[in-house]
């Protein structure tokens, strides 16, 4: 078996070439787009604060389980690499102590979601809303005025490609929304959807 570092990531701007030959549309592979939407993410003080837990569920239907300690490489060319060897090896470990920090698990993602969360899908073809007062509606119950009863856990579904539009296309979400009038990056999605939760539920 050949070495993992022979291997790349497909990418529109590397194998462009590449691609248009073999009959797809390059526009379709942009990890690029993965590697800012987990930064805007793990970055986030939602993250750090031990309240957010990622999946990702590429166009193979590969799902992957990151581990909200794992330190996302800054670089492009650096996130590529760590995802090669993700996908040969299906899994990523702590180099310190043998955490693992990535894994490729079993579909579907609905298996590892939390019991009774409730499920939100992102669309530009959804019902636009305030997204800040959105989650805050009383009857959603994300924000639990009672300190005897757990707050209902929440699971924001965002599209991490050039062009598709996930979302529309899942049969499990309870809800699907538009959080601004433009166009947003997946990244910007990330951080207004964190921010939102941020302030609703105190994390500074």
């Amino acid at each position: 078996m050949r070495q993992s570092k022979e291997f790349q990531l497909l990418n529109s701007d590397d194998h462009s070439r590449i691609l248009t030959k073999a009959g797809v549309d390059p526009a379709d592979y942009r990890p690029d787009i993965t590697h800012q939407t987990l930064l805007a993410l793990l970055d986030s003080p939602l993250n750090k604060a031990g309240r957010l837990q990622v999946f990702i569920h590429t166009s193979k239907n590969v799902l992957i389980k990151v581990n909200p300690s794992i330190r996302i490489p800054r670089t492009y060319k650096r996130f590529a690499g760590l995802m090669v060897q993700l996908l040969h090896q299906m899994k990523i470990k702590s180099t310190d102590d043998s955490q693992v920090l990535m894994k490729v698990v079993k579909n579907p993602v609905t298996d590892h979601l939390p019991a009774g969360a409730y499920k939100i899908g992102l669309s530009v073809a959804g019902d636009f809303v305030d997204f800040g007062k959105y989650i805050t509606q009383p009857e959603l119950k994300f924000k639990s005025s009672n300190p005897n009863e757990e707050a209902v856990p929440v699971v924001v579904v965002i599209g991490a490609c050039a062009h598709a539009d996930p979302a529309k296309e899942l049969d499990f979400l309870d809800s699907c929304v538009a959080i601004s009038k433009f166009h947003l990056s997946a990244a910007a999605c990330c951080s207004r959807v964190t921010c939102a939760f941020e302030s609703m539920w105190g994390v500074v």
